[in-house]
């Protein structure tokens, strides 16, 4: 059909359902070749949206989080839609990668050209996190391939998280000098014991059993399995309890390497501050098991290259969100992030951020010129005005949320 919209057809027995003439939807039908940043179809009683830009690994645009919200919008309040379907498309078709994060190239450039684009991105970003946890119907997300950052931001809210043998999940933001957002205080900050402090800091790259045993993912699929479950999605349900059911019984078991470390993580990341995780962890870098201590000396030198300011910001961000809702958690981000991008009165040098993202995708060079330089040497006044609103709470750009 190529990329001519058609109308999307619904079985007879769901119109019957809902005892009402179904009126068919211009939507395009994907195919590989397509352009389209987003492409999405209803079939059976399903809808089903793939990110599609796969030389990106389905990094997020602005226009792609505004395409995402108006389908989920449009197929939230559809009563014939009884479950929505998302993954992304890697380079060799279908599948093979999930979304690699926001488009932090962008980011950089608006930030540097002044463009007002960057504040309407995260507004709307984190006004998308907020909808994907609540559109009541069943809202299944094919983590396969990589899943960092945004893509965690749309997917850590759907009903049925699946993961695969390929999947490698991460907040990596600390690297580049930002703090794990979409969200993130909220869903790290309720992984088991303090799993999200770690996963936090030292942005890890985690597979899919880790994933499940730290409540980031419901199940793990073969990923020579998922075509065939995203194709079973099309047939007729009763439905979303029906659907739900169908893929949970595609569900395998898998191994969790990380729990292996889980009593050292709960024992050092519950620590007060950054200094002291930083001090405990060098110090059993050089004693006990061996594994133990290679673990312990690995970490502590992957939070010696992160921001060290940010690494202060983030261990406040999670501990503050463990007790917050979504939408109060989705509020705090959106304060930082507007800090972490536009220069304080008391800050005379770019931006963590801005740094960050230069040493890493910009430049390339992976020397990031932290200030200060060391943890050490990180002022808790700073820390504590990332935490201060630049809105008042009636005009805040996420007061709409509930």
């Amino acid at each position: 059909m190529g990329d001519r919209p058609v109308a999307t057809r619904f079985p007879r027995s769901v119109a019957a359902r809902h005892n009402r003439p179904l009126v068919p939807t211009k939507i395009r039908r994907p195919h590989v070749n397509d352009t389209a940043e987003v492409l999405a179809e209803v079939r059976g009683n399903t809808g089903f949206i793939t990110l599609n830009r796969p030389r990106a690994l389905n990094a997020l645009s602005l226009a792609m989080v505004r395409e995402l919200h108006r389908i989920l919008l449009q197929w939230r309040d559809d009563p014939a839609i009884a479950a929505i379907a998302i993954r992304g498309n890697g380079r060799e078709g279908p599948f093979g990668a999930f979304c690699a994060g926001g488009d932090i190239r962008f980011l950089h450039q608006a930030a540097c050209d002044g463009n007002p684009a960057l504040e309407d991105f995260f507004t709307e970003e984190y006004q998308l996190n907020h909808l994907t946890h609540h559109l009541g119907k069943p809202y299944i997300a094919f983590m396969d391939g990589v899943v960092m950052g945004g893509g965690m931001g749309i997917s850590q809210g759907a009903s049925l998280r699946i993961v695969t043998e390929r999947t490698r999940m991460a907040m990596p933001e600390t690297a580049i000098g930002l703090f794990p957002d979409v969200g993130g205080g909220y869903f790290l900050g309720r992984a088991p014991g303090h799993v999200g402090e770690w996963l936090a800091l030292t942005g890890s790259t985690i597979g899919a059993g880790d994933a499940v045993a730290f409540q980031l993912a419901d199940g793990v699929v073969p990923a020579a399995r998922l075509a065939a479950l995203w194709d079973g999605l099309a047939g007729d349900f009763a439905d979303g309890a029906a659907i739900t059911q169908y893929v949970r019984q595609h569900f395998v078991p898998a191994e969790s390497p990380a729990s292996a470390y889980l009593a050292a993580i709960n024992s050092v990341f519950a620590l007060p501050s950054v200094k002291a995780i930083v001090d405990a962890l060098e110090a059993a870098g050089g004693q006990g098991d061996a594994g133990a201590a290679d673990w312990a000396r690995d970490t502590a030198a992957t939070l010696r290259k992160r921001s060290p300011l940010m690494l202060h910001v983030v261990l406040e961000q999670i501990r503050r969100a463990r007790s917050m809702g979504l939408a109060d958690d989705l509020r705090m981000e959106r304060d930082l992030v507007r800090h972490c991008f536009y220069l304080r009165d008391d800050r005379r040098h770019n931006s963590e951020t801005i740094e960050g993202i230069r040493a890493l995708a910009v430049d390339k060079d992976h020397q990031p010129h932290w200030k200060p330089g060391r943890i050490e040497e990180v002022d808790p006044a700073e820390v504590a005005a990332f935490f201060r609103s630049p809105w008042p709470a009636a005009l805040h750009p996420l007061a709409g949320l509930g």
